[in-house]
């Protein structure tokens, strides 16, 4: 039997393990999916030891996708981008380290028929998810323009990235006037009824994708769909970085409808929505 997991602290409520064990049915491979939970200064003995036990591949969540990167060997995105989600054992020395954020924004995009290629790209946050969407966007052929709460932070990630530019929050509204896709990278709308862009902003020649995913559809998606805006929901870019790791692990073509159903299975078990 294979085995393949999740590096996180804390991981109890990730939405992984049954996503990736209904792909593993689908196609009949004998694997498990399991959660691990290192303290921070045994990071590099879990890796060791997992690589050991010949664990075939590992997702990285938060707190640890920085500190990995250290421990493995780095493919280009990973390096460009600062971070690994994904780990991968197969190869003979260190294990890879990879990152899946930036392809589940760029499929989930693709998913919904929005071609990038020379649009004008919005991004909202300059954190760790916003910095791998920033590449996606820009490696797919966008002009990225990043808004953030602290400017300095968005010219940061915008010097690293080919042609973006920096902002704060306050430029939202100019820089939505001509724009094609708006991503909101950031937290707000996951635990309070709020958006991070003002709903006046927003109109129908818009695509939205908003990266929260509890609840589903957020104050911001409300807003663009409202306005009659395209919107893509935060599951999708969580269903399309697993389907990247799993192709990554697996060399087999993932069963993107089956996993997709089972995620969604799983939120919709959960509350998730403001009243």
């Amino acid at each position: 039997m294979d085995v393949y997991g999740l590096l996180g602290n804390p991981v109890s409520h990730s939405l992984s393990p049954p996503m990736h064990e209904a792909a593993y049915r689908e196609l009949g491979i004998d694997a498990r999916y399991v959660t691990f939970e290192p303290d921070p200064e045994a990071l590099e003995a879990a890796i060791t030891g997992a690589g050991a036990l010949g664990i075939e591949g590992l997702n990285v969540t938060i707190p640890f996708k920085q500190d990995v990167l250290r421990i493995v060997e780095l493919d280009d995105l990973a390096d460009r981008i600062g971070a690994v989600n994904t780990i991968d054992f197969s190869a003979d020395g260190r294990p890879t380290g990879h990152n899946t954020d930036a392809a589940g924004a760029r499929r989930a995009l693709e998913h919904h028929d929005v071609d990038v290629d020379g649009a004008r790209a919005v991004l909202v946050g300059a954190g760790g998810a916003g910095r791998a969407i920033a590449f996606a966007l820009a490696d797919a052929g966008a002009t990225v323009h990043i808004a953030n709460r602290t400017e300095e932070r968005a010219e940061d990630v915008a010097t690293a990235v080919a042609g973006a530019t920096g902002h704060g929050l306050e430029d939202l509204p100019s820089l939505l006037e001509n724009a094609d896709v708006l991503v909101n990278a950031t937290s707000v709308g996951m635990e309070e009824d709020a958006s991070p862009v003002p709903a006046d902003a927003l109109d129908r020649h818009l695509t939205v994708m908003d990266v929260v995913y509890r609840p589903l559809e957020t104050r911001l998606l409300r807003d663009a769909r409202e306005a009659g805006a395209e919107t893509i929901d935060g599951a999708w870019m969580l269903l399309f970085q697993g389907v990247e790791s799993f192709e990554r692990w697996t060399g087999r073509e993932a069963p993107v409808e089956t996993m997709n159903d089972a995620l969604r299975a799983e939120l919709s078990d959960e509350s998730g929505a403001f009243k």
